[in-house]
């Protein structure tokens, strides 16, 4: 069988036994606390928590995932074995109440033995044994230990053979600290070239790549509360999860399971080929399968085969997750997509000769081997390739930044006198340029250095404590018998007027140490929530004016509204009229509708890569930040202002439907924000299309999107929009600033002021305004060019002064001065102009006080070199007599001093 063979036949199989085929979610998660969907059960989670009710009773796919980050990351093994994955395919099962453990297990051991022709003898099962000396959970699995028995009995093999009992640690599944949680069964296959029964059971959990778990059966049975305790679930399901590189590449080794002598290896599937392929042809190396057993002192091939191993795995990972709308950026998931580029672009250079626009050509041949079952490869092609090319031209850069950094603090003398490089300055490296530490490794080789690893871990281990303290962690609660949950407020605002009023009663008066806020069993005051901010106005009790400033929600949904300070206090089940500021809202309405405007027209513009990733709507602008991977250009901006305000020209009908949410969850054409947590309902918004009789959506508008904010009736009612700003935010993450409505109208009032101030200091008019500054700028630069070329020639004249002074010892021309200078370039400049105008033998020191600090630059000619002086070493000296610190290459280096003082003393010594 091929790789796609085995997919095929996995789907097959349980598309027999009633399972619907699901296909792969986005590797963007919903679930909570995830950096990446890093297994198959995560699309599923609101099933299991019990928010939402399953659409179907058994399902099965093959789904994506990326475990590099966070809680799972295999990004530093990736190369130097054949079994780590940055980014793999899991093939699963899953049962939502339905079917349980004598289903799973025997289905499981009938598709490996019976279909796919796994020898029986060569598998082994785990079921959970807790360890209460350790505070394991729950109780013995005595039911999967009897199914197992019978399987293995029925097969002619021994249960006390073939069973391996596992803790905690193997065999019990927690989503989290909290939340779903449950005894698993794994699956190993014994990969040794003996079948032995006795060596085979010795192998299971050893961590031997020739005795692997290839299949994992979760039996999610319990909730794990905050408080430490299990609760058992209302409804018990089954998880099931296997690696489906590991099971191509074990059969693609064995030749069909049959034959155990060569070593294992995932790269040994033809799922990998057309990529090795590639790779080969542009580096013109081959690929030959060797694996080291140390990360240091590796030969020419074994690099060469890391290299191949890192690459493959890179173009998969990056590639996909750039399908997924995951750009490289600067933080959280798009950074570790970043690095993950910036890892493979590096190893490709540096081990391969590969040159910029070569990673992006893999591209072409992970489509041919994942596009038919991601089809979104195909779709986004275009966008995966312009965003690869983008970063490697960027890394291009920010790689000769880094290895200058490198060069600068190697050549620092205290270095060399320790033969190590600093932990502190390998992690500099990896956080700051995207150097892996094996990477860093291999240049301080080079010089003959070795790398401080426990130092580096150190700096990596205070990175995660930051990073753990900044995590938000949501405690994940599935739904237990005798559990009571906070009533939410009523929302009654979507459809009111600037007559309108509600009547309400206080349920809550709520104090903080600031503020104090009012809750009503029902109200048209709108939380803030989805970047739409909250409601003002004011409620009448009693007789008496309160004044609302800002309404907020709670996580149970109760709308808290924020009274002006020194407001007197209502008692609760008061009576009350409620009035929101219906100008404000409308004004904020006009910029929300806007949004969902703007993010149509840029999918449609740019492609449908384009991602919400937060906005704001305010009474006055609005912010949408979306992911693309480079700056729109004016004409892209004027386009889609054009769409935009074509649609609000043709007053179109914006209309809203509450659905299930299973209904539009496989929608492409309606637009859900990845991360935002959806209940059994959703509300819809659509712009255009059509309605029913009542006035609910009919979901075949061109804009429609998962929704709970205001909006306006028409899109007439905006009037028109302007975009004020584009940016970028971080890398992959644009930001585009507009307004709308009376806003837009008083911002395109100030344009014009602006303007008429420009044409009369100009003396100009609006059609020859820009010629007009042209030709002042014009002027502007031809004075400039003459002032740089006094200035060099000032500079000319100081080299030939300075070059005048060199002395002569031993048989070098040395020249220490300290200069005036503007810039460190300037001082950068003069020092080479010296060095040339010296000629032969010449060693040059230069020193100067930019805005109060030392600035030091040494040249060393090829002479002074040979006989055993290095600018890195000279700048090292002076810097240590000044406080400072500096270095670089033996013919250039530079550094800096805090003190001033010395500075004269330290160049004459």
């Amino acid at each position: 069988m091929t790789s796609a063979q085995i997919r095929q036949s996995f789907l097959d199989f349980f598309a027999s036994k009633q399972h619907t085929i699901v296909p792969s979610s986005s590797l963007m998660p919903t679930a909570p606390n995830l950096l990446f969907t890093n297994a198959g059960m995560n699309q599923f989670v609101p099933y299991f928590l019990g928010d939402q009710s399953a659409p179907w009773k058994r399902v099965a796919d093959t789904q994506k995932c990326i475990r590099a980050g966070g809680k799972h990351n295999d990004l530093e093994d990736v190369g130097f074995d054949t079994y780590h994955h940055t980014m793999f395919e899991m093939l699963g099962n899953w049962s939502f109440g339905d079917y349980f453990k004598r289903d799973s297990l025997s289905w499981g051991w009938e598709l490996l033995t019976k279909v796919w022709g796994i020898p029986p003898k060569r598998l082994f099962a785990t079921v959970y044994s807790p360890d209460k000396s350790k505070g394991d959970p729950a109780d013995f699995d005595q039911e999967a230990y009897d199914i197992w028995a019978k399987i293995f009995k029925d097969a002619g093999l021994d249960p006390k053979v073939h069973i391996v009992n596992g803790n905690k640690k193997d065999n019990f599944w927690m989503m989290g600290d909290t939340g779903p949680c449950g005894p698993c069964s794994e699956i190993h296959f014994n990969l040794l070239t003996s079948d032995d029964e006795a060596e085979g059971r010795n192998g299971v959990n050893s961590s031997s790549p020739r005795c692997i778990e290839i299949w994992n059966h979760v039996f999610i049975q319990f909730n794990a509360n905050a408080d430490g305790t299990f609760a058992p679930l209302a409804a018990k399901h089954v998880d099931t999860g296997m690696g489906f590189e590991r099971v191509a590449g074990i059969h693609a080794t064995s030749k069909g399971f049959k034959d155990f002598s060569a070593e294992p290896s995932n790269y040994n599937a033809d799922l990998f080929k057309p990529t090795f392929d590639k790779i080969a042809a542009l580096s013109g190396k081959t690929y030959t399968g060797t694996v080291p057993t140390e990360r240091s002192g590796l030969s020419e091939q074994q690099t060469i085969d890391i290299t191949f191993r890192v690459l493959v795995d890179h173009a998969r990972c990056v590639s996909c997750a750039i399908a997924d709308g995951i750009l490289p950026g600067n933080e959280g998931r798009n950074y570790v997509i970043r690095r993950i580029l910036r890892r493979g672009i590096m190893y490709g250079q540096k081990n391969l000769g590969l040159k910029t626009g070569d990673f992006s050509a893999l591209v072409t041949p992970v489509i041919e081997s994942l596009g038919d079952v991601f089809p979104e490869l195909k779709t986004q092609r275009v966008m995966v390739e312009k965003a690869i090319r983008a970063e490697e031209e960027s890394f291009g850069r920010t790689l000769s930044k880094g290895l200058s950094e490198f060069n600068q603090v190697v050549g620092d003398a205290s270095v060399y006198d320790s033969k190590q490089l600093a932990g502190e300055h390998a992690f500099k490296l990896f956080d700051t340029y995207g150097f892996p530490l094996d990477m860093t490794q291999l240049l301080a080789a080079e010089r003959g250095l070795s790398v401080d690893s426990t130092g580096f871990e150190s700096e990596m281990e205070k990175q995660r404590e930051r990073g753990r303290a900044a995590r938000k962690t949501d405690v994940i609660v599935a739904s237990t018998e005798g559990d009571t949950v906070a009533e939410a407020t009523n929302f009654v605002g979507y459809s009111i007027d600037a007559t309108h009023a509600t009547h309400a009663k206080v349920v809550d008066v709520v104090k903080t140490e600031k503020d104090t806020y009012l809750v009503f069993d029902q109200t048209p005051f709108y939380g803030e929530m989805g970047g739409q901010v909250g409601d003002s106005g004011h409620a009448l009790i009693g007789g008496a004016k309160f004044e609302i400033v800002d309404t907020i929600k709670d996580k149970s949904g109760r709308h808290l509204h924020r009274l002006a300070p020194a407001s007197s206090l209502p008692s609760p089940a008061s009576s009350a009229t409620l009035h929101v500021d219906f100008s404000r809202r409308r004004a904020i309405s006009r910029q929300h509708t806007s949004a969902h405007l703007l993010n149509w027209a840029l999918r449609k513009m740019l492609g449908t890569h384009v991602r919400q990733f937060g906005t704001h709507k305010t009474p006055d602008r609005l912010r949408f930040d979306f992911t693309h991977f480079e700056a729109l250009t004016p004409a892209q901006i004027k386009e889609c202002e054009q769409l935009i305000n074509e649609k609000v020209i043709d007053n179109t009908g914006v209309y809203y439907a509450t659905v299930p949410h299973a209904e539009v969850s496989g929608r492409a054409d309606v637009l859900q924000f990845f991360g935002d947590k959806y209940g059994k309902e959703v509300r819809v918004v659509q712009i255009g299309g059509t309605a029913d009789a009542s006035g609910k959506a009919k979901l075949d508008g061109y804009s429609m999107e998962l929704c709970g904010g205001t909006h306006v009736s028409t899109t007439g009612e905006i009037g028109v929009i302007k975009i004020v700003a584009e940016m970028a935010i971080a890398a992959g993450t644009r930001r585009i600033e507009a307004v709308a409505g009376q806003a837009a109208l008083d911002f395109i009032a100030h344009e014009e002021a602006a303007l008429k101030t420009v044409n009369a200091r100009l003396n100009a008019g609006t059609n020859d305004v820009a010629a007009k500054l042209e030709s002042l700028l014009a002027q502007q630069k031809e004075l400039e060019k003459k002032l740089k070329a006094f200035e060099a020639k000032a500079s000319a004249g100081l080299a030939e002064e300075l070059a005048a002074t060199a002395a002569t010892k031993d048989g070098l021309k040395w020249v220490s001065a300290v200069v005036t200078a503007d810039s460190p370039d300037a001082l950068r400049s003069l020092g080479s102009q010296v060095l040339h105008k010296v000629g032969a033998g010449a060693v040059v020191q230069l020193g100067a006080i930019l805005e109060g600090k030392v600035s030091l630059v040494a040249y060393c000619s090829p002479e002074a070199i040979k006989a055993g002086l290095a600018a890195g070493k000279l700048i090292g000296a002076l810097t240590a007599k000044l406080g400072g610190k500096g270095g670089g290459k033996p013919d250039y280096a530079q550094g800096g001093g805090g003190d001033a003082t010395k500075l004269a003393e330290a160049l004459k010594q």
